[in-house]
């Protein structure tokens, strides 16, 4: 076995701030606890809450290393002696609990997964933020079932390919809001992508359920389209907010509306789920999302890749909202 490096390159936030302020410099290296794994990262995936992050605008859990990065694949260098699922060697992916703009990266061994054979690192680092995040949103708080209908805010971010292309793979039908016709025309081979700059998704939606609506919706967006949301949203239907880039604060809402739908209106985040959560997302993952891989369905869609130096054109890339799927830095 070669000898791990005392050191290692990291990405540092020097203050809060823009794209700038990410720095690379040099710390220890980080040595697994008992129930964890030492990864030396091939790629990163870039995700909105390291651009909040970065601002200073994210709440950071109690006792979490401040180096951003939430996703990881790469190789394992090393074990917790409490581990038993994972060997040196081991092509893995993981969703981390902060700390993937790294060369090495400590990680729960419950929140990591074997790498699919026909997936490079870069796929793989694609994919466990998103889809732990909607695997527990759309599937498990939305309760979304194969018979019904979803509305994907945001169809071009991360979020929204990954909700369309699980979807896709399992055969439920879908709309998604996008911002321009390159992405409607991106997406039109898994989804009924509406441009919502020029067309209003409750009118094209209506139009197109016989005015039934949908079962799920998954926002990003939230306060600026409450309302169209629970217009569109069938009996017994299911809003789940993941985001607030259309504001927090909901204007004068008529409950009554609500009542009669009974809806159910939800929302989560995934850095604030506790260990078990995740572990258990892990095994849901790795049982129904994890086949579908496999067989070549369902993959990430790869936007852009960053060397790891350019983090920083990685940030400006991902808040500029021209990308369609996920950003990647990669560490090879």
């Amino acid at each position: 076995m070669t000898a791990l490096p005392n050191t290692m390159r990291h990405i540092e936030i020097s203050h809060p701030g823009e794209p700038d302020v990410l720095k690379v410099v040099e710390a220890k290296t980080p040595q697994p606890n008992a129930n964890e794994i030492l990864i030396q990262v091939k790629a990163a995936g870039i995700n909105r809450p390291d651009i909040l992050q970065r601002k200073g605008l994210y709440p950071m859990p109690k006792d979490v290393t401040p180096i951003p990065g939430l996703e990881v694949s790469g190789v394992v260098v090393a074990i917790g002696e409490s581990v038993k699922d994972f060997k040196i060697g081991d092509r893995v992916c993981a969703l981390t609990n902060g700390g993937g703009y790294a060369e090495y990266c400590v990680v729960p061994a419950t929140q990591t997964l074997i790498i699919p054979e026909n997936l490079s690192f870069v796929q793989a680092a694609a994919i466990p933020e998103t889809y732990y995040t909607v695997w527990a949103n759309l599937f498990d708080i939305g309760q979304l079932k194969k018979h019904e209908t979803a509305l994907i805010h945001g169809g071009a971010s991360g979020i929204g390919t990954t909700a369309l292309a699980l979807c896709h793979a399992m055969g439920i039908q879908t709309f998604c809001t996008v911002g321009s016709d390159e992405k409607v025309n991106e997406l039109q081979t898994i989804t009924t992508a509406i441009n919502y700059k020029k067309d209003n998704f409750e009118q094209v939606i209506l139009e197109k359920t016989d005015q039934q609506g949908v079962d799920v919706i998954l926002d990003i967006v939230g306060a600026k389209y409450f309302s169209q949301n629970m217009n569109v949203l069938k009996r017994d239907g299911r809003l789940v907010i993941l985001g607030f880039m259309g504001g927090r604060m909901a204007k004068e809402f008529d409950l009554q509306q609500l009542i009669l739908k009974r809806a159910t209106v939800t929302g989560s985040t995934m850095r604030a789920r506790n260990d078990q959560e995740k572990a258990e997302i892990t095994h849901s993952l790795k049982q129904k999302v994890w086949p579908l891989l496999e067989q070549g369905q369902s993959l990430p869609i790869i936007y852009k890749t960053f060397a790891f130096e350019d983090v920083a054109k990685a940030h400006a890339t991902m808040e500029q909202s021209e990308h369609i799927g996920k950003i990647v830095l990669s560490l090879e």
